[in-house]
């Protein structure tokens, strides 16, 4: 008997090859898109964190020296004094900027509560103005204020 070899259609060899090319291609592309999200993920928290500290810098409100009481209720008990152990050999410089820091360390602390106060005011707002917007859904017709 003679074999004869049954003819495979022309289009089938082509997709053998592409499929493992193709396979290749979107393996790479996943090791790609992993690398992505492992860079993202390293690196994000990072990026948050200094966007948010500089939007709370930017937010900060400027209060008079003195205005706010300090946690024990006297106004900034720390305020000006610079008490740690610095030798006579390190400069002025360094010595103001100590102090400086401190200063602003003791200033954001005496400025929490007016902070916290801001906030919880804010999200009072908020509440009542979303409270409106669900009455104003219900009855599409009329507009309450309430405060």
């Amino acid at each position: 008997m003679a074999s004869t070899k049954t003819p495979e259609p022309e289009g089938l060899e082509t997709e053998e090859v592409d499929e493992p090319q193709e396979l290749e291609k979107l393996e790479s592309e996943v090791k790609e898109m992993s690398e992505k999200i492992l860079q993202y993920r390293a690196s994000l928290p990072d990026k948050l964190k200094d966007t948010f500290v500089s939007l709370l810098a930017a937010q900060r409100p400027i209060l008079p020296e003195g205005s706010e009481p300090g946690t024990s209720g006297d106004p900034n008990p720390d305020a000006g004094r610079v008490t740690s152990n610095i030798h006579g050999d390190e400069d002025q410089e360094t010595i103001e900027k100590i102090r400086l820091l401190k200063d602003k360390i003791s200033s954001n602390a005496s400025s929490m509560p007016v902070v916290l106060k801001r906030m919880r005011e804010s999200g009072a707002y908020s509440e009542a103005m979303l409270q409106i917007v669900e009455r104003r859904n219900d009855q599409p017709d009329i507009l309450i204020l309430e405060f």
